[in-house]
């Protein structure tokens, strides 16, 4: 009689192993540069050991490494500041709009940063619904002044050691070149993260007042033709995100602008894979011309 091997383990009955384990396994390989990595991590998501959030977030890990401050800072014109001097009503006015939570405050000129203030630290300040007694020298933190060719991945170790979420970017000459926050650095990582720009997920492009409107990367062409009366082709790119990118020639920074027929495209945020947000402002239209696609938006409200 034969014995019964029904108690040994057989392949169905060995443990699962998580994708980062199969991964680990993919790469003892000899692997000698960053292009023979990038395929073992493209391979593994074919096979489906990854998903794609995990392939773009690793993806983004090792951009980083190879990113500079410079490839992601907002820039000086884009940085909305408090004046040293200005009025307590002035400062709340200029966070309530920007529905920024940081701010560098600076004296003579925007080179002039003389520290950070948090919209919180003015709460005290305002709870009583009286006109404050405020020097906003009493309430800053002191700024924190980075070079724009910081490397991201050390940014971020940094801002994670010494607790901060924003930096000022110097130039060579330390003139003032614009800020970085944690935020930009993770966005680069995990992708887009919602801030002051974002709107309702269903809407794609919100009209504002003066001829200007916010547009997703991601919206489609013929939506986009659609509410500005413009005729874009969408034979090779679907989305006006991919347009604006084909237009430029290259992944673009944030702050950077091109002219297309009679619209300025201005990027708001883009990672080192995706333009996600857009300011479109129409040029050469009279004062008295009312806003294009003001009763809608292409993504429905």
């Amino acid at each position: 009689m034969s014995e019964d091997r029904s108690g040994s383990p057989d392949k169905e009955s060995k443990p699962h192993k998580s994708w980062l384990e199969r991964l680990g396994q993919a790469l003892q390989g000899d692997l000698k540069d960053m292009d023979q990595l990038l395929e073992v991590l493209h391979e593994a998501h074919r096979n489906q050991v990854i998903d794609i959030d995990a392939l773009a977030m690793i993806e983004g890990v090792l951009q980083v490494s190879d990113m500079q401050v410079r490839d992601i800072m907002i820039p000086r014109s884009q940085m909305t500041v408090i004046e040293r001097d200005a009025e307590p009503q002035a400062i709340l006015n200029t966070v309530i709009e920007s529905a920024h939570s940081r701010f560098p405050a600076v004296g003579e000129s925007k080179d002039d940063v003389i520290g950070v203030l948090l919209a919180k630290d003015l709460l005290p300040y305002f709870l009583e619904g009286e006109q404050p007694r405020l020097n906003i020298r009493d309430i800053l933190r002191p700024a924190v002044v980075i070079p724009e060719s910081k490397r991201l991945n050390v940014l971020l170790k940094e801002f994670r050691a010494n607790r901060n979420h924003m930096a000022i970017v110097v130039d060579e000459y330390g003139g003032v070149a614009g800020l970085v926050t944690i935020e930009d650095v993770l966005e680069q990582i995990v992708g887009e993260i919602e801030d002051e720009h974002d709107f309702e997920e269903d809407t794609q492009i919100l009209q504002h007042e003066n001829h200007t409107a916010t547009v997703k990367g991601i919206t489609p062409i013929e939506d986009f033709n659609r509410h500005f009366g413009t005729d874009y082709s969408d034979e090779e790119f679907d989305t006006i995100g991919g347009l604006v990118i084909n237009q430029l020639g290259h992944l673009p920074k944030r702050g950077e602008e091109i002219e297309l027929a009679h619209l300025q495209f201005r990027v708001l945020r883009a990672t080192n894979r995706q333009v996600h947000l857009l300011e479109v402002r129409q040029l050469d239209v009279p004062a008295s011309e009312p806003n294009v696609g003001q009763t809608g938006s292409a993504g429905g409200n």
